[in-house]
Protein backbone atom coordinates (compact mmCIF):
# COMPACT_ATOMS: atom_id res chain seq x y z
CA UNK A 1 0.00 0.00 0.00
CA UNK A 2 1.09 3.42 -0.63
CA UNK A 3 1.53 6.19 1.86
CA UNK A 4 -1.43 8.08 0.42
CA UNK A 5 -3.75 5.13 0.83
CA UNK A 6 -2.68 4.70 4.45
CA UNK A 7 -3.17 8.38 5.08
CA UNK A 8 -6.69 8.37 3.58
CA UNK A 9 -7.50 5.18 5.51
CA UNK A 10 -6.36 6.90 8.72
CA UNK A 11 -8.47 9.99 7.95
CA UNK A 12 -11.49 7.77 7.33
CA UNK A 13 -10.89 5.93 10.61
CA UNK A 14 -10.58 9.18 12.58
CA UNK A 15 -13.74 10.62 10.93
CA UNK A 16 -15.67 7.44 11.74
CA UNK A 17 -14.45 7.59 15.36
CA UNK A 18 -15.46 11.26 15.68
CA UNK A 19 -18.88 10.49 14.15
CA UNK A 20 -19.39 7.60 16.58
CA UNK A 21 -18.38 9.77 19.56
CA UNK A 22 -20.77 12.55 18.43
CA UNK A 23 -23.61 10.07 18.00
CA UNK A 24 -23.02 8.69 21.50
CA UNK A 25 -22.97 12.26 22.88
CA UNK A 26 -26.22 13.07 21.08
CA UNK A 27 -27.83 9.89 22.48
CA UNK A 28 -26.70 10.73 26.02
CA UNK A 29 -27.97 14.30 25.69
CA UNK A 30 -31.29 12.98 24.30
CA UNK A 31 -31.54 10.62 27.29
CA UNK A 32 -31.03 13.55 29.70
CA UNK A 33 -33.58 15.58 27.77
CA UNK A 34 -36.10 12.72 27.87
CA UNK A 35 -35.66 12.41 31.64
CA UNK A 36 -36.14 16.16 32.12
CA UNK A 37 -39.23 16.17 29.90
CA UNK A 38 -40.62 13.18 31.82
CA UNK A 39 -40.09 14.98 35.15
CA UNK A 40 -41.72 18.12 33.71
CA UNK A 41 -44.70 16.10 32.50
CA UNK A 42 -45.02 14.44 35.92
CA UNK A 43 -44.97 17.83 37.65
CA UNK A 44 -47.51 19.24 35.20
CA UNK A 45 -49.78 16.22 35.72
CA UNK A 46 -49.63 16.53 39.49
CA UNK A 47 -50.27 20.26 39.32
CA UNK A 48 -52.92 20.23 36.60
CA UNK A 49 -54.88 17.18 37.74
CA UNK A 50 -56.51 18.98 40.71
CA UNK A 51 -57.22 21.99 38.52
CA UNK A 52 -58.93 19.77 35.96
CA UNK A 53 -60.92 18.15 38.76
CA UNK A 54 -62.03 21.57 39.96
CA UNK A 55 -62.91 22.63 36.42
CA UNK A 56 -64.94 19.46 35.98
CA UNK A 57 -66.73 20.16 39.26
CA UNK A 58 -67.41 23.76 38.23
CA UNK A 59 -68.73 22.58 34.87
CA UNK A 60 -71.08 20.06 36.44
CA UNK A 61 -72.30 22.67 38.96
CA UNK A 62 -72.90 25.16 36.16
CA UNK A 63 -74.80 22.53 34.18
CA UNK A 64 -76.95 21.70 37.21
CA UNK A 65 -77.63 25.39 37.87
CA UNK A 66 -78.60 25.92 34.24
CA UNK A 67 -81.01 22.98 34.31
CA UNK A 68 -82.56 24.26 37.56
CA UNK A 69 -82.91 27.74 36.08
CA UNK A 70 -84.52 26.31 32.96
CA UNK A 71 -86.98 24.34 35.10
CA UNK A 72 -87.84 27.47 37.09
CA UNK A 73 -88.35 29.52 33.93
CA UNK A 74 -90.63 26.83 32.52
CA UNK A 75 -92.58 26.74 35.78
CA UNK A 76 -92.98 30.54 35.80
CA UNK A 77 -94.07 30.40 32.16
CA UNK A 78 -96.75 27.83 33.01
CA UNK A 79 -97.94 29.90 35.97
CA UNK A 80 -98.22 33.07 33.87
CA UNK A 81 -99.94 31.16 31.10
CA UNK A 82 -102.51 29.79 33.57
CA UNK A 83 -102.90 33.27 35.09
CA UNK A 84 -103.59 34.83 31.69
CA UNK A 85 -106.09 32.08 30.84
CA UNK A 86 -107.90 32.55 34.14
CA UNK A 87 -107.95 36.33 33.76
CA UNK A 88 -109.42 35.99 30.28
CA UNK A 89 -112.08 33.60 31.62
CA UNK A 90 -112.85 35.96 34.52
CA UNK A 91 -113.13 38.99 32.25
CA UNK A 92 -115.41 37.09 29.88
CA UNK A 93 -117.59 36.05 32.83
CA UNK A 94 -117.74 39.63 34.14
CA UNK A 95 -118.49 40.98 30.65
CA UNK A 96 -121.26 38.42 30.24
CA UNK A 97 -122.63 39.00 33.74
CA UNK A 98 -122.63 42.79 33.47
CA UNK A 99 -123.18 43.21 29.75
CA UNK A 100 -126.60 41.58 29.48
CA UNK A 101 -128.16 43.47 32.41
CA UNK A 102 -126.60 46.72 31.17
CA UNK A 103 -128.12 46.23 27.71
CA UNK A 104 -131.46 45.37 29.29
CA UNK A 105 -131.25 48.46 31.52
CA UNK A 106 -130.40 50.62 28.51
CA UNK A 107 -133.36 49.21 26.59
CA UNK A 108 -135.64 49.76 29.59
CA UNK A 109 -134.36 53.33 29.97
CA UNK A 110 -134.94 54.02 26.27
CA UNK A 111 -138.48 52.62 26.59
CA UNK A 112 -139.20 54.79 29.64
CA UNK A 113 -137.85 57.89 27.85
CA UNK A 114 -140.03 57.16 24.83
CA UNK A 115 -143.06 56.70 27.06
CA UNK A 116 -142.31 59.93 28.93
CA UNK A 117 -141.86 61.78 25.64
CA UNK A 118 -145.27 60.57 24.48
CA UNK A 119 -146.86 61.60 27.76
CA UNK A 120 -145.18 65.00 27.53
CA UNK A 121 -146.43 65.45 23.98
CA UNK A 122 -149.96 64.57 25.03
CA UNK A 123 -149.89 67.02 27.95
CA UNK A 124 -148.48 69.79 25.84
CA UNK A 125 -151.47 69.51 23.61
CA UNK A 126 -149.67 68.54 20.54
CA UNK A 127 -152.18 66.64 18.60
CA UNK A 128 -150.62 66.76 15.26
CA UNK A 129 -149.39 63.51 13.96
CA UNK A 130 -145.89 62.43 13.53
CA UNK A 131 -146.23 62.58 9.74
CA UNK A 132 -147.06 66.26 9.85
CA UNK A 133 -144.06 66.88 12.01
CA UNK A 134 -141.78 65.06 9.62
CA UNK A 135 -143.18 67.01 6.65
CA UNK A 136 -142.43 70.32 8.31
CA UNK A 137 -138.86 69.28 8.88
CA UNK A 138 -138.38 68.15 5.30
CA UNK A 139 -136.35 70.51 3.18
Amino acid sequence: MSDWASLFLGVIAVATLVTAILQVAVLVAAGFLVRRVRRFVDVVETEVKPILGHLNSIGSDASRAASLARAQVERVDRVFSMLVDRLEDTLETVRTALGKPAREAAALTAGIRAALAIIRDIRAGRSRSRADEEDSLFI
